[in-house]
């Protein structure tokens, strides 16, 4: 697949403004310093499309980016990290369990983890809700440059077994070199053509 357009479409503080109009939707979720907005703007081959930021947790709205006039990426806001306050730890409360929840066309849930440490309590709370309620996702390893590639096969190992999950659900990225990118966007031409 090649994205030859994406635009910014909308942001939503509040569940009952999520866009339900039918239009297949992918999701970025993970902590708040992970990189979803820089493996969107890799994906899209765009430097400012999604905001990135220096100060982790920025994030904390549903933002919407119309990709090819067909389907959305859909940024969620990043869990786990102390600064933005206890209550934005909750990773279903709120924003990111409805939406999780009651899209009906959610696609798939990209939940990205950072292939350099092993996934926290919250990444695994995550991964437990996702399991529980039968939702969609495959993980996404950022990251990957900062690693030996010698490494990159036994580090996958060790998140998958601490989490209980097939290492084939496993896409590796790099945001840096764009290693990776060909892998997911075939996963979601996959997706919409199935």
């Amino acid at each position: 697949m090649i994205i030859k357009s994406a635009k910014y479409k909308t942001s939503v503080v509040n569940s009952k403004n999520l866009l339900r109009d039918g239009v297949p939707e992918f999701a970025f979720v993970g902590s708040s310093n992970v990189g979803k907005s820089s493996l969107i703007n890799s994906l899209t081959s765009s430097k400012s499309l999604a905001k990135t930021s220096a100060t982790p947790g920025k994030t904390k709205m549903v933002n919407y980016f119309d990709i090819n006039e067909t389907f959305r990426f859909v940024d969620l806001p990043g869990y786990g990290f102390a600064k933005v306050g206890k209550s934005h730890l909750d990773v279903w409360s709120g924003l990111i369990g409805e939406y999780l929840l009651t899209s009906e066309s959610l696609q798939t849930i990209f939940l990205l983890l950072d292939i350099r440490h092993l996934p926290t309590m919250q990444d695994k709370q995550m991964v437990d809700f996702l399991v529980f309620n039968g939702l969609p996702f495959m993980i996404i390893v950022t990251k990957a440059d900062k690693i030996a590639k010698s490494k990159i096969s036994n580090n996958i190992k060790s998140i998958a077994k601490m989490l209980n999950l097939r290492e084939e659900m496993f896409l590796v990225s790099s945001s840096e070199n764009s290693l990776g990118k060909d892998k997911i966007l075939n996963y979601i031409e996959m997706k919409l053509g199935s």
